[in-house]
């Protein structure tokens, strides 16, 4: 898995862990998916991080998540 599908994939489960942890902290419930989905995802951005020969700047970002998407789209 390249780096740049990592932070993409990362970035996804981390914005869909909020919705999760959220739920679970109004109805008073222990977050175990929501926990689970920010441990991954914090992983997985973290090696893309670390294994990005250079750091991803925000304006290259759109371009990241545009490439990957237009790997996997017909």
């Amino acid at each position: 898995m390249d780096s740049d599908l990592m932070l993409v994939v990362g970035s996804l489960a981390l914005v869909l862990s909020v919705p999760s942890l959220i739920s679970s902290w109004i109805e008073g419930q222990v977050p175990r998916i929501g926990a689970i989905l920010v441990l991954i995802g914090g992983v997985l951005v973290v090696v893309a991080l670390k294994d990005h020969g250079r750091p991803y700047t925000f304006a290259e970002l759109p371009g990241v998540f545009l490439g990957v998407l237009a790997r996997f789209l017909p």
